[in-house]
């Protein structure tokens, strides 16, 4: 089906809606909802404006649907954009928004006869369409979705509903500080059972893991629970290493097309919250070396056929290395270093991805630097210094050899580009290819 078949045909199915009983609207939004798995980020933007949204507040205004009924479109609406990491503007600019605001507060605050059901659904929707909230609604969504996710019965219908609660608690960015003891008593319940019994989907344990790790910014202290209480890198890394097993990395790039397994998006997501932890974290323990190593394992195995997975692979290795908590030997023992220069040498200069790849030799270059001037003056560990010379030396060798000076002085002719492009990650300074140069080739020895 083309995009104009495929928009065309869930434009007329909305048209119906209204002029239809409760189960026939539940039939066409099912039909909806399959041609949403279809559509992508151009589709989601031009199908789902707040002109659309707006019509559903004035049908529920008007009763011609039933809340139930939207809470099952836009549940799966939220669903799909937060899979395929889409944000849909349309529903932030809408009337509907403030409905829902209203619908959750007003459900809430009745002493007698709350249904908890609704409320679980109408804050599905409010946070996987939109995470912008007051700390009041964020209260409120946080307690239900946690309740919800807490669910351990042993049945698809009720792994479905704790997968989309987390889903939903994996969109908030903000700290919720009102009760945080409770919020990470539960998160670790939830892991912890998990752990124990596999009662997860791949998507919802991502999820439970994104939820926590978005806190950590506001809460250093979840340091020592992710790492060493909870074994994230070693939870990440067997994810990782089943979620590979999944994909087809010999797919050629026409067998591949626009096609993007659930598997592939779930890796993708993956490599999104290793990047925040990777930015945020304060602790580091052996079980990190293994994580680096899977996902340099994954960059490699993406090489030409899925950049769609190496982006956000080397937004998160640009984060570490710049991390001091994370050892650079530990980094390029991976291979980072490897498979950032093979970026670098790639054609297509103003791809973000080169962008990060020079970012990452940037923060690496800046580590070693620190550590020889807080050598100065201090007695010297012998040890330590002769590490640190070697893994300098290795990155030269591997510099000359590639003819790094060259590829970064035709990359200087690109940098403002780059930078104007992609600054909303990292900027990088105009005196990059020089600097490197010198950091890496003086006093190699």
């Amino acid at each position: 089906m083309t995009m104009l078949d495929l928009t065309e045909k869930f434009r007329e199915l909305f048209s119906e809606l209204e002029h239809c009983n409760k189960e026939e609207q539940k039939q066409k939004i099912e039909e909806m909802n399959r041609l949403m798995e279809e559509m992508d980020r151009e589709e989601f933007k031009s199908v789902f404006n707040s002109g659309l949204f707006d019509a559903l507040d004035e049908m529920i205004d008007e009763m011609k649907i039933s809340l139930k009924n939207v809470c099952i479109l836009l549940k799966h609406l939220g669903y799909c954009t937060a899979l395929k990491n889409i944000w849909v503007e349309g529903f932030y600019e809408s009337l509907l928004l403030w409905s829902f605001r209203e619908m959750v507060l007003f459900e809430d605050q009745k002493k007698d006869g709350r249904n908890e059901k609704l409320l679980v659904d109408l804050c599905e929707c409010r946070l996987l369409l939109n995470n912008g909230f007051s700390s009041e609604l964020l209260t409120i969504c946080t307690y239900y979705l946690l309740k919800a996710a807490s669910n351990k019965e042993e049945n698809e219908e009720a792994r479905k509903e704790v997968e989309m609660a987390l889903l939903a608690l994996s969109c908030i960015r903000e700290c919720d500080d009102t009760n945080p003891k409770l919020n990470l008593e539960k998160i670790k319940e939830i892991i912890h059972y998990h752990q124990e019994h596999h009662n997860l989907t791949k998507l919802a344990y991502q999820s439970t893991w994104q939820f926590l790790i978005f806190q950590l910014k506001y809460n250093q202290s979840l340091n020592e629970v992710i790492a060493n209480e909870l074994h994230f890198a070693r939870e990440a890394t067997r994810e990782l290493e089943e979620l590979m097993k999944c994909v087809d990395w010999k797919r050629t790039v026409e067998e591949k097309g626009e096609n993007v397994s659930k598997e592939e998006l779930i890796l993708i997501k993956w490599l999104g919250t290793l990047g925040n932890y990777f930015l945020d974290c304060k602790l580091w323990n052996e079980e990190f070396v293994g994580l680096v190593r899977i996902i340099a394992q994954v960059l490699r195995s993406s090489k030409d056929l899925h950049r769609d997975i190496r982006k956000p692979f080397m937004r998160a290795f640009a984060s570490a290395a710049d991390n001091e908590a994370i050892k650079v030997e530990d980094l390029i023992e991976s291979g980072a270093d490897d498979i950032a220069m093979d970026e670098i040498q790639r054609p297509t200069m103003d791809d973000e991805t080169v962008h990060l790849s020079v970012k990452f030799f940037d923060n690496i270059s800046k580590r070693l630097k620190e550590v020889e001037e807080e050598e100065e003056g201090e007695e010297i560990d012998k040890m330590e210094e002769k590490k640190r010379k070697a893994t300098k030396m290795e990155i030269f060798e591997k510099m000359e050899e590639e003819g790094y000076e060259d590829i970064t002085t035709s990359f200087k002719e690109r940098l403002k580009f780059v930078n104007d492009e992609f600054s909303n990650y990292y900027e990088l300074p105009s005196d990059i290819c020089d600097f490197l140069i010198d950091a890496f080739g003086n006093e190699m020895l």
